[in-house]
């Protein structure tokens, strides 16, 4: 039997990122959420968690950079969900490389984790919800989606060409009645990933300034419950201690 309601989180690693807090965010508002994600384990992880919180889930393993995963994903969500009423694509992968350092197969491989799983993402979930006449659909970007800053320009071309994409799309099918968001996280997201790889900096900055899971999904949820006639499609989130990028 279909469900009456679904939300799609693709980008899902750790219990403690930014898919996963959407994931739980959608399942505590009584969403069966579908969560996609390149790790088995992780995945299971996230599940977990959902169903011990007596929210519903369906744990799918897809990478975001395939075509081919991304069309079976949307096959799975399609043939299970009556309506699917969100969409989020939380992929995103940074690392530091200076330009004169970086080689094709890098910036590549930045290009397609941020901006082509979004491309890839956002034209499944369009199909989908132009036939139910509603949704939303949501990209996250970064502070790079707005101004490139060296070691990061690979990383700031993906995310400005997110940026376009949800742009455009949202010209485009705002029409059919889908609410295509961009958010822009402007800071640095205290969970396992900043932890591992900024321990040094997550120390410096405090819990305050840090942004915090459950409030950013906080907001994701708001901006899906906004009337047709006020809505948002892009917006900056960030830390009340961050100092706003220089672009604004």
């Amino acid at each position: 039997m279909k469900s009456e309601k679904s939300a799609l989180v693709l980008g899902v690693g750790p219990e403690q990122g930014l898919g996963a807090a959407l994931a739980r965010r959608f399942a505590a508002e009584g969403l069966n959420v579908f969560i996609a994600g390149r790790t088995v384990d992780r995945l299971d992880k996230v599940a977990d968690s959902i169903q011990k919180a007596h929210g519903k889930v369906t744990p799918i393993v897809a990478d975001a950079t395939k075509e081919q995963n991304v069309i079976d994903l949307f096959k799975v969500v399609k043939s299970e969900a009556e309506v699917l009423s969100v969409a989020a694509c939380t992929v995103d992968s940074n690392i530091r490389a200076p330009l004169l350092d970086m080689d094709l197969e890098t910036f590549t491989s930045l290009w397609k984790q941020n901006c082509l799983a979004g491309f890839l993402f956002g034209r499944e979930a369009v199909k989908l919800m132009e036939m139910q006449q509603q949704g939303t659909l949501f990209f996250t970007g970064a502070t790079a989606s707005l101004r490139a800053k060296p070691p990061f320009t690979g990383f700031a071309a993906a995310k400005a060409g997110l940026r376009a994409i949800a742009q455009g799309m949202a010209r485009e099918f705002s029409p059919s009645g889908i609410h295509v968001v961009h958010v822009i996280i402007d800071g640095v997201i205290e969970g396992d990933r900043a932890r591992q790889q900024f321990p040094d900096y997550i120390a410096a900055k405090g819990s305050q300034g840090l942004l915090q899971l459950d409030a950013i999904a906080d907001t994701y949820w708001a901006i899906h419950r906004q009337h047709p006639s006020a809505w948002t499609h892009e917006l900056d989130l960030r830390p009340f201690q961050e100092p706003f990028s220089q672009s604004l």
